[in-house]
């Protein structure tokens, strides 16, 4: 098949890395994948594997050259699937295709908050929408933007075998937590349940992995306050973005999820993968994702106290710890490898041109 993804975002979460991931996967299947992405975004680099014949160059902001450039790329290249991955290019895309009537469109949904109906009458023209997760999908179907019959869940996958380190028992304990600062990710929440820990045993640090993708870095700015506002700059360090996550995640002792909403959860699967014990909220991506007791432990959300008491216990029980870790990297390796992610990306792709 030759299938063109399709994302204008030029900061890298894990939505970019799923589509990276997806791109390299489905090359390794045999299909002719190209890619419209942002020049020097994060996106572009990572897809460089790509020839330049193959890649697409998308405008920041002149949406009207978007459209015709991509047209003209979907008719040129004989695109079969066109596949954008961000809502803020399910419009482009999808009058893209009905400009190069040949090619079928597919969609991606990464986010929980509804589309709005005004989308309705043009993502009518989707042959599939894919859900990262059960909750992403029944928040679709409440939307009603979206047919039922269209929606597809395909939870996200990882090359688990980048996360297959051997891990070492560390001293002072290092406890990670990883994703985009913002309010939404609850770090707040984590870094008062550091005060707790911190307050009754030395040796344990905290470190937040994140990059602040909001124009001004308020959210930066409010959690290194509150870390110096409860006396924790040398227990709680906020270092920024690391490429290298396997890295990042072979220097943790354990991992913690505090999300106060979450639509899926990738960097939890990484730190399964890695073979990691557990501590999360119970977002509606960990529910799906965790078994509680098993993988990790599920705790409420916005729950500092609980929190603490959860971290502490695992600290003291390195059993516990390696038993969670274990069960939690088998798991990963069985439910979320790149391979099932592409593989059933591909049936997804094989049907919408089926049904055409």
């Amino acid at each position: 098949m030759r299938i063109l993804q399709v994302c204008s975002v030029t900061t890298f979460g894990g939505g970019e890395r799923h589509l990276a991931d997806l791109s390299h996967a489905l090359t390794d299947l045999g299909h002719e994948v190209y890619a419209a992405s942002v020049p020097g975004s994060p996106l572009w680099t990572e897809l460089s594997f790509l020839s330049n014949s193959r890649m697409l160059a998308l405008s920041r902001r002149n949406y009207v050259r978007n459209l015709t450039s991509l047209a003209a790329f979907v008719r040129a290249h004989g695109i079969e699937i066109v596949h954008a991955h961000a809502a803020r290019d399910y419009h482009l895309a999808a009058l893209a295709v009905r400009l190069a009537s040949r090619a079928r469109l597919v969609l991606t949904r990464h986010a929980l908050f509804p589309l709005r109906p005004i989308n309705k009458p043009l993502l009518k023209s989707a042959g599939r929408v894919i859900a990262v997760s059960n909750a992403v999908a029944e928040s679709l179907r409440r939307s009603g933007v979206i047919e039922s019959a269209k929606i597809t869940v395909v939870h996200n996958g990882i090359d688990t075998e980048r996360f297959g380190q051997a891990r070492e028992a560390k001293s002072p304990f290092v406890i990670g937590t990883v994703g985009h600062l913002a309010p939404i990710k609850g770090f707040d929440v984590f870094v008062r349940a550091a005060a707790i820990v911190s307050a009754g045993r030395q040796d344990v640090r905290f470190v937040i992995i994140g990059e602040d993708k909001s124009s001004q870095m308020d959210h930066r700015r409010s959690l290194e306050s509150l870390v110096a506002e409860l006396g924790l700059n040398e227990i709680v360090s906020v270092p920024g973005w690391h490429d290298d996550m396997p890295a990042v995640l072979s220097s943790f002792s354990l991992f913690v999820s505090a999300a106060r909403s979450e639509p899926f959860g990738l960097a939890i699967v990484e730190a399964m993968a890695a073979g990691l014990p557990i501590v999360a909220t119970s977002s509606e991506g960990a529910l799906e994702i965790i078994e509680d007791g098993y993988t990790g432990k599920l705790i409420p959300a916005g729950d500092p106290e609980a929190l603490a008491q959860v971290i502490n216990k695992l600290l003291d029980d390195p059993r516990e710890c390696s038993r969670l870790g274990g069960n939690a990297q088998l798991a990963a390796r069985e439910r979320y490898s790149l391979s099932r992610m592409a593989s059933d990306t591909e049936r997804v792709y094989r049907e919408v041109l089926a049904s055409a």
